[in-house]
């Protein structure tokens, strides 16, 4: 049986078409989400709702065109950003993207993430979908016509099926922030402090329901991309860690029980049962900065303006195993609880302070990240490490990394079966709850 997943993701559109039986990719189509609205604030990441949509339907209609017999359609996308919906279901705003800084501005008052920490007594970062809409409800950003709000996979799905309002699955719905984990539902007492509409909030479901029909085809609710990439990579196995290494980076854990601490979130998957999440926000672009640095030097030398990585890669391999290294921390862009932090190069001295140093220091830092959350994860649960599944393209195209993070950790690493993990988790997932 074929089924087809699509992942909207923040830089890419991915669509797979998998046997499921067999759990093989028979098609894979992946193309630049190239939606992003320039605008005059450093702090605002949104897209272009229409060019998204139309850009996902382009890809679902290319293969549906090649593969006549596929029998379901799951959804997945990025995670925490929201459009808002008018009455007929369709956008009256852009995509207010996980990426989006309004939530941390302060002016002369507190920021939306200061106000919601006092308030609630809630911990929540900027991106997430009810703090900009708080941010927005305040300044007077909600559109007039907006009767809701979803993410972006959610909406596709809505577009699909022609539903006028969200249903979105808790995957999704606990991204947002504000929302009760263990009873599966927003948390109207603290959504109501903070003067939220409650009419405004979706719709949860903690099933896999199917959302409607595409060209008879039927789509199920979309899946959270952390959710769907671990069900792509993983399954439901524990004491499994799945590391992705992408535009950001996320540890991720199977549980039954509901744990959270500082940088740790209870993500729900399935019925009564979580992943345990942890988030760097700088991520596999630790690296790519890294090498815009190196970059931006060998052109100011007279080097031709080419790709560094592969320079990069043998350095590190000549800065591994060295005593009295150089220790980078890679949280550039700071972390989920503290936005303010930044990083640091620590323990120089005249004989480690090389190109080779630093590119190993990086990359073990980026590793190093991980770890620390791993290690809240482990003394709260008593979850053990028995292996890792390493996804993203941070590691796909870094085998130092690799050797690195099982080294850290201790346990065997291996590459994820898929490379589009979070479409084949939604493909999956779909097809096995539809029949």
């Amino acid at each position: 049986m074929k089924s087809m997943g699509i992942d909207v993701g923040t830089t890419t559109i991915s669509a797979v078409v998998m046997d499921t039986q067999d759990k093989k990719v028979l098609e894979s189509k992946t193309v630049p989400n190239n939606s992003f609205i320039t605008t005059g604030q450093d702090w605002e990441r949104i897209q272009d709702v229409s060019v998204v949509i139309a850009q996902a339907f382009q890809v679902i209609d290319e293969l549906l065109a090649r593969h006549a017999d596929i029998g379901s359609i799951g959804l997945t996308g990025q995670m925490h950003g929201i459009v808002y919906t008018d009455e007929k279901g369709l956008d009256v705003s852009p995509l207010y993207t996980w990426q989006d800084g309004r939530g941390n501005l302060a002016g002369d008052k507190d920021s939306v993430v200061d106000e919601i920490r006092k308030r609630c007594n809630l911990t929540v970062a900027s991106g997430y979908g009810v703090v900009t809409h708080i941010y927005n409800q305040k300044n007077g950003l909600v559109p007039e016509k907006a009767v809701s709000f979803c993410t972006i996979g959610d909406y596709l799905g809505m577009r699909l099926c022609s539903r006028t309002r969200p249903l979105i699955h808790i995957s999704n719905a606990a991204s947002l922030g504000f929302f009760d984990g263990k009873n599966a539902r927003f948390d109207s007492g603290k959504t109501e402090l903070m003067n939220v509409n409650q009419d405004m909030l979706p719709e949860v479901t903690a099933d896999f329901d199917r959302l409607g029909e595409y060209k008879g085809i039927p789509v199920t609710v979309a899946l959270g991309d952390n959710q769907a990439s671990f069900l792509g990579s993983v399954g439901l196995q524990e004491n499994v860690l799945l590391l992705n290494m992408g535009t950001g980076g996320q540890i991720s854990v199977l549980s039954d029980e509901y744990f959270e601490a500082p940088g740790i979130e209870a993500r729900p998957i399935v019925r009564d049962r979580f992943i345990l999440v942890g988030s760097s926000l700088c991520g596999g672009r630790a690296y790519a900065i890294l090498e815009r640095f190196l970059r931006a030097y060998a052109i100011a030398a007279g080097a031709p303006d080419q790709c560094q990585y592969g320079i990069m890669e043998e350095l590190a391999l000549k800065g591994a195993g060295k005593e009295d290294a150089m220790s980078v921390e890679t949280t550039f862009q700071g972390t989920r609880a503290d936005p303010s932090l930044r990083g640091a190069v620590t323990n120089l001295s005249a004989e480690n302070f090389t190109p080779e140093g630093l590119i190993y220091g990086v990359l073990k830092g980026m590793s190093a990240e991980f770890y620390r959350m791993y290690e809240v994860i482990r003394k709260g649960t008593g979850i053990q490490a028995e292996h890792i599944v390493a996804s993203g393209n941070g590691y796909r195209m870094n085998k130092m990394l690799q050797q690195i993070s099982a080294e850290m950790f201790r346990a065997e690493l291996t590459l994820a079966p898929y490379q589009e993990e979070a479409a084949c988790g939604a493909a999956i997932s779909s097809m096995e709850n539809i029949t």
